[in-house]
C-alpha cells in the first residue's frame, strides 16, 4: 500500500536516500516531535475530537486519587529531606487534566511545592499555561533542566511515546529492525540491519521481535540518579507488561482507531508497551526503592476510588451518576483488555521515603 503523501515523508525519503534505513527510535521521534510536521508539534491529540482518550479526561477522580498520592507522598519527603522546599513534576501533561485536578486536591492539603513541566509540544504548552496559571509552571523540553532540588515525578502515558528500538532475532543473531523505503520509492517499509548487534545474546526463536526502550531507560537513569542524591519519587503509569518478552507492541493510533504506522507519518499518534521490568532494574540500578507495578484497578481502588465515585454520585443528576459509575468501570476494567488490567502503575522513590500508600513495598 502506498503511504500517504504526509509533509513529513517527503523528509524521511530524503533522508533514507541520503543515508540509508533509520532505526524505529529516530522514526518515533521525527513522527512524533519534529518542529514543523511532528504529531504533538501543532495539534491538540486528546478527547473525542483528537485521536485517544487518557484516564484523565475520563474522569475528574483519576487527577484527584493522583493528587491524594501526590500529598501524601510530599509529606514523606518532608520528613525525608529535612523540609526543603520539593519541585512536583508532570512529564508530558497533555491538556493539563490531571494537573487541574490534582492540584485541588494538593492545595487543600496545604503541601507546598514549585511546579514543572516537561513538554516539547508548543501548541500543548499554551493549553496547560492557561489551565495551570494560577499554579504559575514552569515548562521545560526535557527532564535534564529540572532544578537540583527535590523531585516529585508523575509520568502518567508518558514512557509509552518514547522512541525505543527493535531487533528481530535471525539465524546470524539480533538485527536491528529499521524503517526504509520500498523498491518503488513511494512508501515506508521495514527491513533489518544486515550484521547482527554483538551485544545482544538474549536466546529467543528466529523471528523473535525484542523491544529495547532506549530513551526510557536514558529517562530512567537520569531521574533515578537526581532522586537518590536529592530525595523524591517517580510515579509512572501507563499500558505495558512486567513480564520478560517478545513480540511487536509498536502501534499507531488516529481517530480512535488503530492505524498502519508507516503509512501516515507525522500523522497520528506512535506508541509501544511500555517494560515496566526494565524500568525497574534501571531504577533499582541507581539506588531507588522500587514499589510495584500493580495495575491500574488496585491501585485506584487502594486510594479509594470507589468512595470517591459515591460521594460526586450523592450530588449528580440520575444521568451524571451512571457517567460517574460508568468512567469508575471504565478505568478500573479488570479485562485483560480493560485500563484496569492492561496499565499499570510503578514508583521508583528515594529509600528513605519508606512505604508509599497503595504500592507494596519494594522486593
Amino acid at each position: 500500500m502506498t503511504a500517504e503523501a504526509t509533509p513529513l515523508l517527503a523528509i524521511l525519503a530524503r533522508e533514507i536516500r541520503a543515508d540509508g534505513p533509520i532505526g524505529l527510535d529516530r522514526y518515533m521521534a521525527l513522527c512524533l516531535g519534529h518542529p514543523l510536521h511532528g504529531y504533538y508539534t501543532g495539534r491538540d491529540p486528546f478527547g473525542r475530537g483528537g485521536d485517544f482518550v487518557t484516564a484523565p479526561e475520563i474522569s475528574q477522580m483519576f487527577g484527584e486519587l493522583v493528587g491524594a498520592w501526590a500529598a501524601a507522598v510530599l509529606s514523606l519527603m518532608s520528613a525525608s529531606t529535612s523540609g526543603e522546599r520539593p519541585c512536583l513534576v508532570e512529564l508530558g501533561p497533555g491538556r493539563g487534566t490531571l494537573m487541574a485536578d490534582a492540584l485541588r486536591v494538593l492545595r487543600a492539603s496545604g503541601a507546598a511545592f514549585d511546579l514543572h513541566l516537561v513538554e516539547t509540544s508548543p501548541s500543548l504548552r499554551r493549553i496547560q499555561a492557561e489551565r495551570l496559571a494560577e499554579a504559575a509552571p514552569t515548562f521545560h523540553d526535557s527532564v535534564a533542566s529540572l532544578p537540583d532540588a527535590p523531585l516529585l515525578v508523575l509520568a502518567n502515558e508518558f514512557f509509552d511515546a518514547l522512541p525505543a528500538r527493535q531487533f528481530v532475532r535471525t539465524d546470524r543473531g539480533w538485527c536491528e529492525r529499521r524503517v526504509g523505503l520500498t523498491d518503488a520509492g513511494d512508501a515506508l517499509a521495514f527491513g533489518l540491519d544486515p550484521e547482527p548487534d554483538p551485544r545482544l545474546t538474549a536466546p529467543a526463536p528466529e523471528g523473535a521481535l525484542l523491544t529495547l526502550p532506549s530513551q526510557g531507560l536514558a529517562v530512567m537513569r537520569d531521574l533515578g540518579r537526581r532522586l537518590v542524591a536529592r530525595g523524591g519519587a517517580l510515579l509512572v503509569i501507563d499500558y505495558g507488561h512486567d513480564r520478560p518478552g517478545f513480540g511487536d507492541t509498536f502501534q499507531a493510533v488516529a481517530g480512535h482507531r488503530f492505524a498502519d504506522p508507516l503509512s501516515r507519518p507525522g500523522e497520528a499518534d506512535l506508541t509501544l508497551h511500555v517494560d515496566f521490568g526494565a524500568l525497574a532494574r534501571a531504577a533499582g540500578a541507581e539506588g531507588l526503592a522500587v514499589h510495584g507495578p500493580v495495575t491500574q484497578r488496585d491501585f485506584l481502588l487502594a486510594l479509594g476510588l470507589a468512595a470517591r465515585a459515591e460521594r460526586l454520585k450523592a450530588r449528580a443528576t440520575p444521568d451524571q451518576a451512571r457517567a460517574i459509575d460508568a468512567a469508575a468501570f471504565r478505568l478500573t476494567d479488570p479485562d485483560p483488555r480493560g485500563m484496569g488490567a492492561l496499565f499499570k502503575v510503578l514508583c521508583a522513590g528515594h529509600p528513605a521515603l519508606g512505604p508509599l500508600p497503595a504500592l507494596p513495598p519494594p522486593a
